[in-house]
This record gives structure tokens, C-alpha cells and sequence, in this order.
């Protein structure tokens, strides 16, 4: 890239407003300069430059994906393939660029520029081999997307398609270089830039809620929800694991066959190799028959293992083995292994990979499980979903005993509970609904179509709880400024800018919102130690002042008025 060609490459990145953009940008240039090489090669005529792949993926799971097909194409691709997770193992423990010999499954790592190492056989897991060869790739060359700080949080893949070139060098050695200028330049830029806004897409009664805070993640899910690979999802209890990995289910080829669930915390260690294998009739004491276990009653289907951090460091080495070798032999069975013709998805709410480091998760079962890692976020990091989740379960507890029954909740009590903090997440959220169901019942009857569920309701079915759930001021004005910058966000997708002065409104809304509350100016400005300007009947002035600059905002928000028209007039 000479010096003309760098400085466009900047800009382009500097003009992104996105991650998709920003990622789209590199992989032209990634895949320009791997094409470059191709054409000065001895293989220009026998190999093709297939694709690039970019990603972020920090410790908790996947954040971005972006794939780009070295062909011309309508708009943005589509994606259909996922990382190599045996790449990214690679380059997250070596922190180095690597080069893969697919066929081969040989290994050329890139280390402080000038050593390199061959590793013969080295690129683990046949799966991933056989995935790479089914999008005719033959080499691979992958190198880290660094944070600031140095750390890998990332990586960008170049995919080839060049059968000559098994056993040989191919063209990385000559692109090392400005592959890695390239992704050393752009990752600060794909790291700090937000997705681009994705569509909520189709909800379903799996999945019947999803907001723009999850959409992002929904979207990147319904790719991984087809593939084989086994998907981690992380996330705090009562979150949604278990709903969304049977969404996943639905979603895949597999959707045909069951979906059976282990949750591993109701199960006691000594019993978990039986839970997962089955057994024999007289395997142990108490084993009176033949009993399936989960895998084989998940046969061609899905196998949820929930909390599978609660696995036993024994039944670990048996996890690991079945998903190497993909078989195993039921609890007290001498005959010949079965198959394990089963997609796995395991959920956990603790950082796994604190767990190797403490001992007590094996790291190469950890390496295993964590292909297609995701994180579902906390309830209170999804407030644009907590009202459409109180209406369908609302609504879903009614049905059970009036079917055409409709369940309705007042705009009072959604905000009552969009105010609520919920460290029990959804599970929380049900319990607080059912409460409220349940209180209505008390005053509008049993067999009512339609019922309404009310502030008062949800006040009282909230008290129940530990605390008062109540968000701090500081956490209330936060969420203002997210919804602040929100809408600042839904302006410039419109080219247009929403003035950050604006902001100020925050006073005069303090301000109305207090003589609205009080009944009286002279209280509001008492209340927050302005006494002198209410003796010297400054505050008149003031508050006109200020209720100017909340005009201002609903004007630019498109509002029709102000909620505090007319407070600002001059009192008789």
C-alpha cells in the first residue's frame, strides 16, 4: 500500500460510522493485498483469493462478525460461515499471526517478526478442517485484531482456495506484513465503533420478545443457530439461557429431532456421568434398568447442559472424550461405543475461563465448549424489552384459564417497572407478574376477557420483593443520558445532528417536573436550596429561563409541546 493508497484507507476508516463499515474497509484492503501477492506468485493461475473474515470476540463471548466474498456483490453479503475456533485458539494463546495448510493441518506461526515455527499436523480438530474444506479453502492465514492496550481481542482471516500450493509456502509469507499493518491500523476503529442498528426481526413464541438491545446479538445467533459447532451462552441466572437455546434449536437442521435439557444443578456429582451416559441395569446401586441418558435421548436432536460449570472435574474428562470422539458407552456397558449424533449448547453464569485459571475447569474442555461463545445481557442492561416481556406474560398467564382472554398493563405500571432494578432477570420479572395477575384477579374476577393490571398491582406485587428495587438517582439519570445519546444516534442516521447544549434541558425539567410535583415555585426552588432567589423573586425569571430550554429540546425531539407549557407563565 503506498503512501496515496494509506491515506484513503484512514479516511475511510475515519468516515465509518460503524463496525460493518470499518470491518468491510479492512477486509478490501486484507484481500487486495493478498490478490497482489497471488498475481506476483507462482500459483496466479491455480489459486483465488475466496474470502475474509473479521470478528471481535473478547472473553465473554462474540460482540461483531463481519464476512466479505472476494467477488462482486448486491449491497452487503450475507453470513453463512463462522470463524475457525481452532484459528482463533491459535491466536488467542500465541497472540501471533498464523498460517494454515488446511489438507495438511500444518501450522506456521509468525513470531516477533522473524522466528518461525512449523507445526506439522498441529491445527487441532478435525472438524474445523473439514468445515474449511467445505468452503474450498486450502489455506488460511489469520492475524490478531488488537485492543489499545495490546491485548487480542479479535481476529481477521484471509481464506484461499489453491490445491497446487499443498505442502507449499503459498503467498503468506510475502503478506504477513501488510496483512498485519492493515489489521494493526483498523482494530483500534473496529473495536471502538457501535453496530450498525439491526432490525428486530421475527419474533415467534420461543422468542417473543426482542428489543433493539438484543437485536444485534439475535441477528448473529440465527447464523450460529445453523451450524454444528457447539454454542456457549453466557449470562446471569434467569436471563433467558435455557428459552434462547431452544430458540436456537428451532432455528437449526436439527429442529426435526429433540431437544432435551441437563440442568447440572440439580443433579449431584456422582450421578452426572450416569445423567449423561445412561446406564446399565445393575451398573451401581439403584440402577434396577436400563436407563437412557441424555444423549441418547437427544439422538439427532439438541442437548442443552445448563450451569456447566457445576460438571465434576471426572465427568469433565468424559465430556471432553464425547466431544472428541464423539461417542460413548452407557454406565456399565462392555459392548461396542455408540454415536453421538447430537448438537450440544451449554450455558453458564460464571466466566469459564476464571474457572480454568482457579483449576477447577479443565482448559482443554474450556477450548472445546467455547466455539460459538455468546452473552446475554442482564435484564437491566435490556430495559427496552422490559414492558413487552411484563405484556406476553401477562397475557400467556391469563390464557391459561380464559384462552381468548386478552391481559393488558397501564402505561403507569410499565414505567413503574421499566424504574425497577431486576437482578433476577426474567425469572424475577415472571414472579412479579404473576403477583400482580394474581391481585387483579382479586378485584376484576376469574373468568373477566379482558383484565387490566395496574400501577397499584404491580406496587404492591413489587413490595413482595427483597428491597426496594428502586433505581439509585445516579442509575435514573444515566439511563436519561442513554436515552439521550440514543436519540442522538437516530438523528445522525439521518444525516442530521442533535446539539449536545440541548442537554441543559435537564435542568428545567428538574425544575417543572418539582413545581408540578409541589403545587407551588416557591416550594420547587426551596426544595433545592434556592431560598434567596424565591425573597428576592428571582425565580420567576429563572424558571421561564429554563422551561425556554425544554421547549427547545421537544421542538428538536418532534415533540408536540412541552410538558410544562404554561408553568413558566407569570403568576397573578
Amino acid at each position: 500500500m503506498n503512501q496515496q493508497g494509506l491515506l484513503a484507507f484512514l479516511d475511510r476508516l475515519r468516515k465509518a460510522r460503524y463496525f460493518e463499515e470499518a470491518a468491510m474497509t479492512m477486509l478490501r484492503e486484507m484481500l487486495a493485498a493478498a490478490n497482489a501477492a497471488l498475481a506476483e506468485s507462482r500459483f496466479a493461475s491455480r489459486g483465488k483469493i475466496l474470502r475474509g473474515m473479521a470478528h471481535l470476540r473478547p472473553s465473554d463471548g462474540y460482540r461483531r462478525l463481519a464476512l466479505l466474498e472476494d467477488a462482486p456483490q448486491r449491497g452487503e453479503p450475507t453470513i453463512t460461515y463462522v470463524p475457525s475456533a481452532s484459528a482463533w485458539r491459535w491466536v488467542a494463546t500465541r497472540e501471533c499471526p498464523i498460517a494454515v495448510d488446511v489438507p495438511l493441518g500444518s501450522v506456521r506461526t509468525w513470531q516477533n517478526q522473524s522466528v518461525e515455527v512449523i507445526n506439522e499436523g498441529a491445527f487441532s480438530g478435525s472438524d474445523s478442517i473439514l468445515r474449511l474444506e467445505r468452503r474450498d479453502a486450502s489455506h488460511l492465514y489469520a492475524v490478531p485484531l488488537r485492543s489499545l492496550r495490546g491485548t487480542v481481542e479479535g481476529m481477521a482471516t484471509v481464506e484461499a482456495g489453491c490445491p497446487p500450493a499443498i505442502g507449499h509456502d503459498f503467498i503468506f509469507p510475502a503478506v504477513s506484513e501488510p496483512l498485519q499493518i492493515i489489521a494493526d491500523i483498523a482494530a483500534p476503529y473496529l473495536a471502538s465503533l457501535p453496530l450498525r442498528p439491526a432490525a428486530a426481526g421475527a419474533v415467534d413464541d420461543l422468542l417473543p420478545v426482542i428489543g433493539q438491545s438484543m437485536a444485534s446479538l439475535i441477528e448473529m445467533l440465527r447464523v450460529f443457530a445453523q451450524q454444528e459447532e457447539t454454542l456457549l451462552i453466557g449470562g446471569p441466572t434467569g436471563a433467558g439461557k435455557s428459552r434462547l437455546a431452544r430458540w436456537c434449536h428451532a432455528q437449526s437442521i436439527r429442529r426435526g429431532g429433540p431437544f432435551e435439557v441437563l440442568d447440572l444443578l440439580t443433579v449431584p456429582e456422582d450421578l452426572q456421568m450416569a445423567e449423561l451416559f445412561g446406564w446399565r441395569k445393575g451398573a451401581f446401586t439403584g440402577a434396577a434398568k436400563d436407563t437412557a441418558g441424555c444423549i441418547t435421548r437427544a439422538f439427532k436432536g439438541t442437548l442443552f447442559i445448563d450451569e456447566i460449570d457445576k460438571l465434576s472435574l471426572k465427568a469433565q474428562a468424559g465430556m471432553l472424550q464425547l466431544l472428541e470422539s464423539r461417542t460413548y458407552r452407557p454406565i456399565g456397558d462392555g459392548a461396542r461405543e455408540q454415536q453421538a449424533d447430537v448438537r450440544f449448547i451449554v450455558g453458564s453464569n460464571v466466566d469459564l475461563y476464571e474457572q480454568v485459571k482457579l483449576g477447577r475447569f479443565r482448559e482443554d474442555l474450556y477450548y472445546r465448549i467455547n466455539v460459538l461463545p455468546v452473552k446475554i445481557l442482564p435484564l437491566d442492561e435490556r430495559r427496552d424489552e422490559i414492558p413487552q416481556w411484563a405484556r406476553f406474560m401477562a397475557l400467556r398467564r391469563h390464557r391459561e384459564s380464559v384462552p381468548e382472554g386478552d391481559a393488558r398493563i397501564s402505561a403507569a405500571a410499565e414505567q413503574l417497572l421499566s424504574e425497577h432494578t431486576w437482578p433476577g432477570n426474567l425469572r424475577q420479572l415472571d414472579n412479579v407478574v404473576r403477583r400482580a395477575y394474581a391481585l387483579a384477579l382479586m378485584t376484576q374476577g376469574n373468568a373477566s376477557p379482558e383484565i387490566l393490571l395496574e400501577e397499584r398491582h404491580f406496587a404492591r406485587a413489587l413490595s413482595y420483593e427483597r428491597g426496594s428495587g428502586r433505581r439509585t438517582a445516579l442509575e435514573s439519570m444515566r439511563a436519561a443520558a442513554t436515552a439521550f445519546v440514543e436519540e442522538a444516534e437516530r438523528f445522525e442516521e439521518r444525516s442530521l445532528v442533535l446539539d449536545l447544549e440541548l442537554s441543559d434541558a435537564f435542568r428545567g425539567i428538574v425544575l417543572g417536573t418539582a413545581v408540578q410535583r409541589l403545587g407551588s415555585r416557591d416550594a420547587a426552588f426551596r426544595l433545592f436550596g434556592k431560598a434567596a432567589q424565591v425573597q428576592s423573586r428571582n425565580h420567576h425569571k429563572m424558571l421561564r429561563r429554563e422551561l425556554e430550554k425544554v421547549e427547545a429540546l421537544c421542538k428538536a425531539l418532534g415533540e408536540e409541546s412541552s410538558p410544562f407549557a404554561g408553568l413558566g407563565e407569570d403568576e397573578t
